[in-house]
């Protein structure tokens, strides 16, 4: 009970029960379409996910703020990687949030006057890149440990190696790429903050990439990635011990 107090006095958890909303109406509609629903249905599904996305824009109202003073959190950090990657992941999401406010000011009574495609491509440039140094920060965090898991392992071949002989048939080259992938999956299951926040980039990546059109998928795909990585968010907001620090 006192996690889904904390959950709800947040408006970010709320902005995060939106965007779930959204993208899922984003998939709802896209699969009644293809399904022959009635077309007023599917005006209906269309509609309702424009009003969730100007509501989650109502939401994000002033996180770029917010953005702005993890970036000068971050700048503080001792490992260079970690430092440059968060920071400038924070500046271009206090970007992105700038604007995500000028778009919401201009489909309201505010300034309908204004170029909503130029502005929404300027949003999707700045969100792309963001994640971009999302996921650099969570592959450098995987071969931080990597290293770390391959001299451990390291230690114990070569005190087996004088016990073991090689077999001809072996193939070291393809054997070390296994002992890789194994512990690079092993990693991922014992580090679940980090195994969330790559699977939460990895969705969240393609999203821009489609807007933009750099790699055009379908709005089911979309739906699917949006509403994925929606739960993922929520999820580290109910239990704050899943979300990647710092």
């Amino acid at each position: 009970m006192d996690s889904w107090v904390r959950f709800s006095s947040q408006s970010q958890a709320k902005e995060r029960v939106f965007r779930a909303a959204q993208y899922a109406c984003t998939l709802l509609g896209y699969t009644l379409q293809k399904n022959g629903a009635s077309n007023e249905l599917v005006a209906s599904i269309k509609q309702l996910e424009a009003h969730l996305s100007l509501g989650r824009k109502l939401f994000r109202l002033g996180n770029s703020t917010d953005a702005i003073e993890s970036a000068k959190r971050a700048i503080h950090l001792s490992d260079v990687v970690l430092r440059f990657c968060i920071t400038v992941s924070h500046l271009n999401r206090a970007m992105y949030f700038a604007c995500d406010n000028i778009l919401w000011a201009g489909k309201t009574v505010l300034s309908r006057d204004m170029d909503q495609d130029k502005w929404s491509q300027r949003s999707f440039r700045y969100y792309l890149f963001s994640l971009i140094m999302n996921l650099s920060r969570d592959l450098y965090e995987i071969k931080g440990t990597l290293l770390m898991e391959v001299e451990t392992s390291g230690k114990h071949s070569r005190l087996n190696a004088e016990n073991e002989a090689v077999l001809p048939g072996d193939d070291p080259p393809y054997h070390a790429l296994q002992t890789q992938l194994y512990l690079i999956l092993n990693i991922l299951r014992n580090n679940p903050p980090v195994l969330l926040d790559v699977l939460k980039n990895t969705c969240d990546i393609f999203i821009p990439l489609d807007k933009l059109g750099l790699y055009k998928t379908n709005p089911c795909f979309i739906g699917l990635c949006g509403l994925t990585s929606s739960i993922l968010s929520i999820l580290t907001i109910v239990y704050p011990w899943l979300k990647l620090k710092p």
